[in-house]
Order: C-alpha cells, then structure tokens, then sequence
C-alpha cells in the first residue's frame, strides 16, 4: 500500500498522482478518511503511551515505598486501570479501519505515466512488418483443421471458457512452456513450481484482494478455513512466498521466475479477438519476477521489457511494445510496459505480457524488506513481474502469423527440434 508517511508530508502530490487513476472528488475523500484515522490513531497511541508510563511511575513508587518500609501510595482504582485495555480496543479498531481504507488505494503511477485508458497508451516501438496473408484464417479455424485443440471436449469437461490441446497441440503448447523455462533459466532467474492453492494474505499482499476478490476461484470456508485459493497467476506465488522476509541485500536483485496454469473468473472471450484460446478460464503462463533495491528498479524494467521483447523476436513474431496509460494498468502498479503480437485475422494487437513495476507498495503489504549495509534499519524492497511468456496468446498468434496457403502452418525455427517437425500439416 501507500507510504502514509508520504501522505502525511505531501497529500497534494498524491492526490495528482492518483487523480490520473481515480475520480479527484473520490482521492480527496479517501485521503481525507485516512488522515482523519491517523490522526486518531497517533492520539490513542500518545494516551496509550502515557498510560502505560503512569503505571510504570506508579509500580516503581510502590516497590521503593516496599523496600524503605513506609506505606505505598494507593494505586490508581480498577475503573481507571481498565482504561488501558479500552484505549488498545479502540486503536485496534482505528488501524484496522485505517489499514482497509488504504488497502483500496491504488499505487501512484510513475511521472511518465499518463491519466486515462487503453485510447492514451502509446506504441513506443514495433518488430518487423505484419506478415502478408493471401488469405487469412483465424486460429479457431486452424486449430481444428490442424487437429490441435478440441474446443468442444474442452466445454464438455469444464464448461465455458476452457479447451483441450490434442496431438501436436498439445505438444506445440508443451514446447513452448519448454522452450520459455530454458530461456529463462540461461537469462539468470531461478526456476520456482510453487503451489496452485494459496491463502489469502497472498491475494493481498500482491495488490489483488480486497479489490479484485470475487475474480478468482476461492475454496469454500470450511473446506479452507484459512482462506484459500486458485492462484490467478504466478506472480501471487512468487511475492507471497517471501512475505515477511528481510532479504539479504547483497543478494538484490532476488530473480526467480516459474511455470503455472492460471485460474481466472473473467467471462471467456466471446468477440472475435478474444476467441479459441486468447481469453478463458485456465491458460498456462511462465512469470518473470524480481527484487530489487530502489535503485536498481530502473534498469531491471528495462532489463526485463528486452528480454521479453527477445523472448517473442526469437520466435519470430511481429509484435509492438505500448506503454499503458494509467487507467489500464493494474492497480498495484507504477508502470506497464505491454509485449502485443499481431493477429492477423482481426486485424489487432494482442498482449502476450505485461511487465510492470510495483515500486514498494506490493513489498508494504507483503513485508518483505532489505536491510542497509552498516545499519540496522530496514526499507521496503522494489517489486516487478512479467509474463515470459503467456502461451495461451502465442499459440494462436504463431498459427495465424505463420499459416501457408496450402493450409499448413510453419513451425517456429525455435522450437522443431522439441516438435520435431518444421511445419503443421492439415489431419485427414
């Protein structure tokens, strides 16, 4: 979340920033409620603390006035001495209503960042030129004349929004996870397979809960009555597993990255650029992600926006890379960069990642600190994550991108020594 302390110093600059996400009447509101609570909160606090020196006083009096041998003074009477217990009552109460209200603020997006949505994001760069198609066919199509997705078995099993890779789709999605784990490993991040299951203080440390909840698939309360949930991506696995940490500072940038399928309760794509396998329920995903010191959230954005970019150049994909305007980043975020290929049969990009900076505001909610060489102090890490990518959009950008004329389908270079084949031909 926040640095209340920022608030406190510099509540105009944050209400700028956030007015680039928010309504401004609905900033000043929240900023208004917060300052509000903390002021009540560093009152009780200020009480709480004289209470407890007034007891002290008194526990010292009374045991000198047992050591001389004189009579102890009174102590205070039990209504009074009741009061400490209240006052924690009520400062409990205050920072858990202070700890919600700025749990649904968003992060301040970073100075380059513009106000609005997806009409303000702006092409910074593009690889290579669409690919001329004589004759397009979009991937649902391929995919069933190629025999390598069973979209109707896929309903069948799961219900709307889910499909069913089969022959050399299953094997073509296979090798692309693959290749990507590979990748990733020779560009220095440590492979993690975590969970699938996590507990909520996971969906809330990564910025995604309280807000977007009812967005996953949840178990219910009493088969988990801790909380539990079906990860909506890798990157709530990653953040969450080193909650409450304080990580060796030398150590920064911490890079690990990993393999999951992820699990979302976003309706199934149903407009012709969302069709087949662009948008459902359960797709597989690779997820770059690193710590890092303040100082160093700079480069590693850069770092990770080149090798996803190189990442989607090795496959030989035309694509461009958007930075996204405020409104259509995620809410925990400062700043996203989008890797969107081109689909050839609606004429559009489509994203194949998102990588983002979060600054410290996943790392207040996850606690998850560096200490400063010399001092006994702690700060709050840098979070950033990335897809690395999502097959799920690379599947069909490659059928599309790279059908033939005959029908056939020509097999990234990369990946025909995993395939072994160099092109997918029509079933019989």
């Amino acid at each position: 979340m926040l640095d209340m302390e920022l608030i406190r110093k510099d509540r105009e600059a944050v209400a700028t920033a956030l007015a680039k996400r928010l309504d401004p009447a609905e900033v000043n509101r929240a900023l208004d409620d917060i300052q509000r609570l903390d002021q009540e909160r560093r009152a009780l606090i200020m009480e709480i603390d004289a209470e407890r020196q007034r007891r002290k006083a008194e526990a010292r009096a009374y045991a000198e006035a047992k050591r001389s041998g004189t009579t102890p003074e009174p102590v205070a009477p039990e209504a009074e001495r009741k009061q400490l217990a209240e006052l924690e009552s009520q400062l409990d109460e205050v920072q858990s209503r202070l700890r919600g209200t700025m749990s649904e603020l968003p992060n301040l997006p970073a100075d380059d960042v513009v106000a609005g949505g997806k009409e303000a994001n702006r092409v910074l760069r593009t690889f290579g030129e669409p690919p001329a198609v004589e004759k397009v066919r979009d991937h649902v199509e391929l995919s069933r004349a190629l025999g390598l997705v069973d979209h109707e078995r896929g309903v069948k099993l799961g219900g709307s929004g889910f499909w069913m890779y089969t022959g050399l789709g299953a094997r073509l999605e296979w090798a692309l996870v693959n290749w990507l784990i590979e990748q990733n490993i020779q560009a220095g991040y440590e492979f993690l397979l975590p969970p699938h299951l996590l507990l909520d203080s996971a969906g809330f440390a990564a910025g995604q809960f309280p807000k977007f909840y009812d967005d996953v698939y949840h178990l219910d309360k009493q088969s988990a009555p801790r909380g539990q949930f079906l990860l909506p991506t890798a990157e709530t696995a990653i953040l969450g597993a080193f909650q409450d940490e304080i990580l060796e500072t030398a150590k920064l940038p911490l890079k690990a990255f990993a393999y999951t399928p992820c699990y979302r309760r976003e309706a199934a794509g149903s407009h012709s650029d969302e069709r087949g396998t662009v948008r459902g329920h359960q797709f597989n995903k690779v997820e770059i992600f690193q710590f890092t010191l303040p100082e160093q959230a700079g480069a590693a954005l850069e770092a990770m926006v080149g090798h996803v970019e190189g990442l989607v150049e090795k496959l030989g994909l035309h694509f461009q890379t958007s930075l996204l305007a405020a409104g259509d980043s995620s809410a925990a975020m400062k700043k996203t960069l989008d890797v969107e290929v081109w689909m050839p049969s609606t004429g559009k990009y489509k994203e194949v990642s998102s990588v983002s900076w979060g600054g410290d505001y996943q790392a207040r909610r996850a606690a998850i600190r560096y200490r400063e060489p010399g001092g006994k102090q702690t700060r709050f890490v840098h979070t950033l994550n990335g897809s690395a990518l999502a097959t799920s959009r690379l599947f069909p950008a490659i059928l599309e991108q790279f059908q033939q004329p005959d029908g056939s389908v020509v097999v990234p270079e990369v990946l025909r020594d995993k395939l072994g084949t160099d092109r997918l031909t029509p079933i019989r």
